[in-house]
């Protein structure tokens, strides 16, 4: 008997589960919360990777109907975009399967899941969210941050979207007007804004699979992220951690707790975590596999990633603890430092012979009209290092960021896009 999967939204990340399940012997049936994904996520679309496919109608019981049809193993989200209509599904065909129904929304809006760490006594940083600017200035005011350094941003994105610095006693509302009503890189309007106090410190990457509620650790990454004008979270490097490294030791026992606070119970969880001086405060969570080529070098600094264990439990019934730190691999993140022409992209031909090269990937090349980099959808490229040898990867980080400051882009005035 054919076993089947399905999976909402398999974009992005969410590309890779169709072979992955298949090799297991079990074949994916993908749902889509839309007829055409975000323009973010169309060119990971892959409709030949099919053999089902079923378009979501806004008519909730009828798709549940059809796919208790398959008496799937589960049904889990490929990418953000689909991560509520799984939540809403999972239930009503694979019942206890997922994750705590009552706090859905605290797993894919980011007041939504303040609230929950709140709730839950974990402890968090100072933010709201509302559609009236009155009611942000009230609150401003009702906490003592109107002079302090905030942050804006939307809160129902991703990608580092629209994610802006508010410096001390700067006013916030043009991107209060800016980010409201505006639609987002997932394809969605923001309707409200959120705004938080500013978290100085070290910023890190835990992802984790979870088995009716016991949380085991996939690996964990430090950020290293640059500030260009009012834009914060442009990425610069990505690398792993040892599950042993005193600051794994840090943050797990805290994202455990935010884990639980969400009610991540089932599946895929990637929490971004922000060390301050008064102690971990999370970022956000995103319950799906973590995005942006991060399966791939999980993979290859662990042997295995949220893909795999995925696979892992839904057909097999395991569950992993932690991980193992094979070798050393860093994400080396290549950013546009303004818009224009791109005038010398030659200068990365020869990062192929680096000690230390794994891959690479441009989005563009000399000649070509590029954006200034402002979040992950506007790098100009990556390198991937990895080597048993941490030095060696350090140092070849080194050389790719010397290459990275001879960029030459000829300014271009780029028209601003229009409102939706």
């Amino acid at each position: 008997m054919q076993r089947y999967a399905v999976v909402v939204d398999p974009l992005s990340t969410g590309q890779e589960y169709p072979a992955a399940f298949r090799e297991a012997g079990v074949e994916t049936v993908a749902v889509m919360t839309a007829a055409e994904p975000a323009e973010a996520f169309r060119p990971s679309w892959h409709p030949e990777n099919f053999q089902h496919i079923h378009v979501f109608d806004e008519d909730l019981p009828a798709l549940a109907e059809t796919l208790r049809a398959y008496q799937p193993l589960c049904v889990i989200p490929g990418t953000e975009t689909g991560v509520e209509l799984a939540d809403a599904l999972v239930e009503l065909v694979v019942p206890g399967t997922g994750n705590v129904p009552d706090l859905a929304a605290a797993r894919r809006d980011k007041w939504a899941m303040a609230l929950a760490v709140r709730r839950a006594g974990v402890p968090h940083l100072r933010q709201t969210c509302s559609a009236d600017p009155d009611e942000i200035d009230q609150w401003l005011d009702d906490t003592g941050l109107r002079n302090g350094r905030l942050v804006v941003k939307p809160p129902k994105s991703a990608g580092t979207d629209n994610v802006h610095i508010v410096p001390e006693g700067a006013d916030w509302r043009p991107l209060f007007d800016q980010i409201y009503g505006s639609m987002n890189k997932l394809g969605l309007r923001n309707e409200a804004v959120l705004v938080e106090e500013f978290a100085e410190g070290t910023e890190y990457l835990l992802d984790s699979y979870s088995v009716d509620g016991e949380h085991g650790l996939v690996d964990v990454c430090r950020y290293t992220k640059l500030q260009r004008g009012d834009r914060i979270g442009i990425y610069d490097l990505v690398d792993f951690l040892p599950p042993e490294h005193p600051e794994v030791l840090a943050v797990w026992p805290y994202t455990r707790q935010v884990l639980d606070a969400v009610g991540i119970r089932n599946g895929c969880c990637h929490t971004e975590v922000i060390v301050t001086k008064e102690g971990p405060r999370l970022l956000e969570v995103g319950a799906r596999p973590a995005g942006g080529g991060h399966q791939m070098i999980t993979k290859l600094a662990t042997g295995s990633n949220h893909i795999l264990r995925t696979v892992g439990h839904r057909v097999r019934g395991e569950f992993q603890e932690s991980y193992q730190l094979i070798q050393y691999v860093c994400s080396v993140v290549i950013s546009a430092p303004r818009a224009g022409i791109w005038r010398n992209a030659e200068i990365f031909d020869g990062v192929d012979s680096l000690g230390t090269y794994h891959a690479k990937h441009f989005a563009g090349g000399t000649g070509d009209l590029v954006r200034a980099t402002e979040d992950l959808y506007t790098y100009l490229g990556w390198v991937v290092l990895a080597s048993t040898d941490g030095q060696a990867v350090a140092a070849d980080y080194r050389q790719i960021k010397n290459l990275e400051r001879q960029i030459r882009i000829d300014p271009v005035e780029l028209a601003t896009p229009a409102p939706h």
